[in-house]
């Protein structure tokens, strides 16, 4: 089978600092009429104030893709694991850990 010439193929780097990726345990996800905005926060047991690891700005029609990106990896990851269960409280705030007292 004959590849494609018209099909432009992209060289993306991934420098060693941004292959080590950033933990986040929670997403808030903001929009205006031009752009979504994703804040990945990084929340700790006990502490009650949490900081933002990272902001991504995407347009509405890449917001779509994401969408239909995580639906067809999620889609993919449970037919091989198993069904994700999802927390019954979205945001947990004491993440079961001990209360931080002074």
């Amino acid at each position: 089978m004959a590849e494609n010439p018209n099909k432009k193929q992209i060289n993306i780097e991934l420098n060693d600092e941004i292959a080590q990726g950033i933990y986040s345990n929670l997403a808030i996800i903001t929009h205006s009429n031009s752009e979504f905005i994703v804040d990945f926060i990084k929340m700790m047991p006990g502490i009650p104030k949490a900081k933002v690891k990272s902001r991504i700005i995407l347009t509405p029609q890449h917001a779509k893709r994401l969408l239909k990106a995580l639906n067809e990896n999620v889609s993919k990851y449970e037919a091989i694991h198993g069904h994700i269960k999802e927390a019954k409280d979205p945001i947990p705030f004491s993440l079961g850990g001990p209360t931080a007292q002074a």
